[in-house]
């Protein structure tokens, strides 16, 4: 490949031929043919419009049934004293999703993928295995969520469960991404909800700013608090985020001359996020003041909450059933729609929906067959349902850093991205989120094995390993971009290059990466962690299960 094949090629890696064309989103359309001269404040308001959609709905999907359970233990048993973990949650959000964002928009090739043709097969099933069955796993408790509701309502389970799986298989079957996404967006607006919530709970708006902004734990330090301060970060930084809005930036054909709306997009939705969790913080919170001593319970069951609730106010209890049955189903949704994606991706099928049921069986079959299969276990009598929700958030501890890792990687892969790699500053600030998210991974997964081991002490020690394996990791990564072999891509003057015109060569044309030897051994540090981490919890799951 010549430079000036680097420089400025267009040449596509698009799997699906459906992925290009003409943006139609939920709110507007654009044509490619559309040119940049001449916008008016209109036009990009429009533009803005029918772009938006991929990084807000990964975020209100991030709200899911997990999330409302994690977020309502949090305000009934500490209170407003842990919203200032959601403050800091924004910018760890935005700087994960802003890394998607731009290689979906930049390669037209989805996450799954790219780990599979950048780093080998061996790599790529070692990421993407363990997604697929961290995927189901979650999609199970989005129908236990959609469960609990009904058994609020009190509406049997084998009628709301099988509808939702049902309405779930027909909005994605309609063979259009418009009318799927404006379907999304319908849900999208029910979480509204949480804001009258938020309101008939008569919140503390002085105590909320505070919390914030100064970090405390009513109560001070204990083991319950810093494992929900992790169960917390686990259920809004989950893996699945990173391979739904980077297939869906390329489903919906968003291109790098509409990143930075997509990244708006993104912050609006990361916004949206925190601020739903602090409505539901704030709302559990006062669920546990205004409940009387006789009826209340410290209880992680979400269905629990809207019964405290309806204690209080019918209504109020609810609003937050149906906020939980929405949660759940967009969760669903989102967590389905990403597994399918990575399965076109992995198996090199057609995967958009754009195209109809008859033009992408395999597709949809995929995406049909794991809401079915979810939804029976949830019906099946007797089944281990604690179980798998315990599991979720285990395997999700576990496998939390590994897919921010790979992110990084591939975000410092100049044949990637190409002018648009990593900024010095920004690996700066992933590298220490992805050092702090495998220092949580740890706690969390220690504890789960061993429960009866010091939680504080325990982080503190960790703390200060992870600390070390920060500043060895941002080393690491500066070598492998510093002593690599200088190829083709290295003898382009990238200040040159059209950033919004240059898209990712076809992967077969790029040179191999060249892994330093500091990488590699993280790598392979990571990967026997991962090994030793699922066999140790397949061991301690079986051990539940007697």
């Amino acid at each position: 490949m010549s430079r000036e094949d680097v420089a400025v090629s267009m040449r596509s890696a698009h799997l699906d031929t459906a992925h290009v064309g003409d943006i139609t989103g939920a709110l507007g359309s654009v044509s490619m043919s559309q040119t940049q001269s001449g916008r008016t404040s209109r036009t990009r308001l429009m533009t803005m419009l029918a772009v938006l959609g991929p990084g807000l709905i990964v975020m209100v999907g991030d709200n899911d049934a997990g999330g409302v359970a994690t977020y309502a233990q949090a305000g009934q048993s500490y209170g407003y004293s842990l919203m200032w973990v959601l403050l800091l949650l924004i910018p760890v959000l935005i700087v994960n999703q802003e890394m998607v964002v731009r290689l979906g928009a930049v390669t037209g090739v989805g996450h799954a993928r790219l780990i599979n043709e950048r780093f080998g097969r061996g790599w790529g099933w070692f990421s993407v295995g363990d997604l697929f069955v961290l995927n189901f796993l979650t999609l199970v408790t989005e129908f236990i969520g959609i469960s609990l509701a009904a058994h609020y309502f009190g509406v049997s389970s084998y009628i709301v469960v099988p509808t939702a799986a049902v309405a779930l298989v027909v909005i994605i079957a309609t063979g259009s991404f418009q009318r799927w996404e404006r379907a999304m967006f319908v849900f999208i607006a029910i979480t509204l909800l949480q804001i009258p919530m938020l309101l008939m709970s008569h919140p503390d708006w002085a105590q909320a700013a505070t919390s914030f902004v100064v970090p405390g734990i009513r109560g001070g330090i204990s083991a319950d608090a810093v494992l929900l301060i992790i169960a917390m970060v686990g259920t809004t930084v989950a893996p699945w985020q990173l391979f739904f809005q980077q297939s869906n930036i390329i489903d919906k054909r968003i291109t790098p001359r509409f990143i930075g709306y997509e990244r708006v997009d993104t912050t609006i939705g990361a916004f949206v996020v925190v601020i739903g969790a602090a409505a539901l913080v704030a709302t559990a919170d006062f669920a546990a003041r205004s409940t009387h001593a006789g009826t209340w319970i410290d209880s992680s069951d979400a269905g629990d909450i809207a019964t405290m609730l309806a204690h209080h106010s019918h209504l109020l209890g609810t609003i937050f059933a149906i906020v939980l049955l929405d949660a759940s189903i967009v969760g669903a949704a989102a967590v389905t729609l990403s597994t399918s994606y990575a399965f076109g991706d992995v198996f090199g099928m057609k995967h958009s929906l754009h195209r109809g049921v008859r033009d992408a069986r395999k597709f949809y079959l995929s995406y049909t067959g794991m809401v079915v299969v979810a939804a029976a276990i949830v019906l099946i009598p007797g089944a281990p349902l604690g179980l798998i929700t315990t599991a979720v958030q285990a395997l999700a501890g576990l496998l939390l850093p590994s897919a921010s890792v790979f992110l990084l990687l591939l975000c410092n892969d100049r044949q990637v991205l190409g002018p648009w790699v990593n900024k010095r500053w920004l690996n700066t600030v992933a590298v220490a989120i992805v050092a702090v998210l495998i220092l949580l991974s740890a706690i969390l997964m220690t504890t789960t094995l061993f429960p009866a081991w010091d939680v504080v002490t325990l982080s503190i020690w960790l703390a200060a390993g992870i600390t070390a394996l920060g500043g060895t990791g941002a080393v690491a990564l500066r070598l492998t971009n510093r002593h690599r072999n200088p190829g083709t891509v290295d003898l382009v003057d990238w200040g040159a290059v059209d950033r919004e015109q240059w898209r990712m060569p076809p992967l077969a044309l790029l040179e191999p990466v060249r892994w330093s030897s500091g990488t590699r051994l993280g790598m392979l540090a990571l990967r026997a962690y991962l090994v030793v981490g699922a066999v140790l919890l397949v061991v301690k799951a079986a051990q539940l299960g007697r």
